[in-house]
């Protein structure tokens, strides 16, 4: 079990998905990367980074209000010290939206001012929304859009089919189903997409997600395993105690007093998720370099 993946999934409408955007991106003027606040790294898909190429390029950290204020300040000082452009946001509040409009109007003005020196008929500029799946970028376009002009389901790759949305006068977004990279090599990352809802419940090891992530709660933020879960010091010496210890706590039983190791895993992953833990960033900026391929750190354009 030691060796074994946490997780196997690249659907064939992944597959095909990414074809798609490598199509799409050639009809685009501005890319919007949408990045997770609690896993800037993991979420970074190394595909859509080769896609993006030299276009004009804005990195968001949405859902800021899941993740920790400090590790996201760090996270922006250092996506901003490797010129990158990068703005915090939360779709679902509508949180950085007018900064996010007036960066990409900032980005395509000397795209519409080729447009007129060459005597090019003005039309609409166009942006594409990239990300994995359940980072909410169908929420991002109903909030810029004003409505629920696409379908949002809270479920890890379902955005269904592409849809050009009108926002103002003289922009269009396009969103995309969400794209994972077609071998999920980093196993580290891949628990945590797994942790924050990218990949589907279904198809991931929880066993090992769990013991991930309390391994990193253990290691860093301790005190809150204590207080959500009323543990004692003799309950905190090694995971499987805890977890154990957490079943009992929370009446994950089964017949004879056996703790329901599942259900207590399950009850620790959505009181992550819900913030019952804190807010917690996982991906720390000094674990790794964000972007290692070829050397190429920027891809602003």
């Amino acid at each position: 079990m030691a060796d074994s993946p946490i997780v196997h999934w690249f659907p064939g409408h992944m597959a095909k998905a990414t074809r798609m955007i490598t199509e799409y991106i050639k009809k685009v003027d501005v890319v919007i990367e949408l990045l997770d606040a609690r896993i800037p790294r993991s979420s970074a898909n190394p595909v859509i980074l080769e896609l993006v190429g030299q276009k004009p390029h804005i990195v968001l950290l949405n859902k800021v209000d899941l993740a920790d204020p400090k590790a996201t300040k760090e996270w922006t000082e250092f996506f901003t010290k490797q010129g990158i452009r990068v703005l915090a946001i939360d779709s679902k509040s509508g949180k950085g939206n007018k900064k996010l409009l007036s960066t990409v109007e900032r980005l395509s003005k000397p795209i519409i001012d080729r447009w007129v020196a060459k005597g090019i008929r003005s039309r609409s500029v166009r942006t594409i929304i990239l990300g994995i799946p359940n980072v909410g970028k169908s929420t991002l376009i109903n909030s810029l859009a004003g409505s629920a002009a696409t379908r949002t389901a809270n479920k890890a790759g379902h955005t269904r089919g592409q849809q050009w949305v009108k926002i103002g006068k003289n922009l269009e977004l396009l969103d995309t189903p969400g794209v994972l990279w077609p071998k999920l090599e980093d196993q580290r990352a891949a628990a945590r997409l797994a942790m924050t809802g990218a990949i589907s419940d279904d198809v991931y090891d929880l066993e090992h997600v769990i013991k991930q992530l309390l391994n990193y709660l253990l290691t860093n933020t301790s005190n809150i395993l204590v207080e959500r879960y009323k543990l004692k010091e003799e309950e905190m010496t090694d995971v499987d105690t805890i977890l154990e210890s957490i079943g009992r706590r929370r009446g994950c039983l089964v017949s004879g007093g056996i703790v329901d190791f599942d259900k207590a895993r399950r009850i620790i992953l959505q009181d992550y998720r819900n913030t019952k833990l804190g807010t917690i960033t996982l991906d720390q900026v000094d674990e790794e370099p964000y972007y290692s391929t070829d050397g190429e750190e920027s891809h602003n354009g």
